[in-house]
């Protein structure tokens, strides 16, 4: 009887701990975020076209730093750099010689990982759903609940409580597919890093 009195204790507090059960996809994604004040990580993105086929192919490295500090360099094939930083980003295209600014909530459809810099309201701005586990990994979609976005939606993929992958639909039927690797939290990172000057005789536009 005492034997069975114990077992029914551990069974309840067992049931009733929530760390004891699975997180749900959003949970995760709410853990990752709590724990990434600062990451480091290579990616690999991939374009899909509407025909469902493979397009154009990048990699570079991603630098966080939280709230609000971003920096995105693709490195292959070609050289273009991603800044944000005090609301703004700025897009750097070396070979063109030619930088954009723009404001951050205006950004999000040419560079999803905006989402992860804190500066952005998930609940406020975006519809936010649990996906189906697929190929190992936890999976959330996020639905921009402003119309005039410029994209359908962003999946975050997540492998236990890391980040994974991205995946964003643009209004034109292509799919731009992010896969990181190499991710390291919680790394001191330069903050001149996240400081952005256009270099002289570059061309300069800001969208208003």
């Amino acid at each position: 009887m005492i034997k069975s009195f114990y077992i029914a204790i551990i069974l309840f507090f067992a049931s009733t701990n929530p760390a004891s059960a699975e997180d749900s996809p959003v949970q995760r994604l709410h853990n990752f975020l709590a724990k990434a004040s600062s990451l480091q990580a290579d990616f690999r993105q991939v374009v899909i076209t509407e025909k469902n086929e493979t397009g154009k192919q990048s990699s570079g490295v991603f630098l966080l730093q939280r709230p609000g500090k971003f920096r995105w360099d693709y490195t292959k094939p070609y050289q273009q750099e991603i800044v944000s930083n005090g609301g703004k980003v700025w897009f750097y295209d070396v070979d063109l010689a030619q930088v954009t600014a723009r404001k951050m909530d205006k950004a999000i459809g040419s560079t999803p990982a905006l989402l992860l810099t804190g500066e952005v309201a998930l609940e406020k701005n975006f519809t936010i759903q649990s996906q189906d586990k697929d190929e190992g990994l936890y999976w959330i979609k996020l639905i921009p609940k402003e119309e005039e976005s410029g994209f359908n939606y962003v999946l975050i993929g997540l492998d236990g409580d890391n980040l994974a992958g991205m995946e964003l639909s643009d209004n034109f039927g292509q799919l731009t597919r992010i896969y990181f690797s190499n991710l390291k939290l919680g790394v001191k990172l330069d903050s001149a890093k996240f400081d952005f000057k256009p270099p002289a005789g570059v061309d300069v536009f800001e969208d208003k």
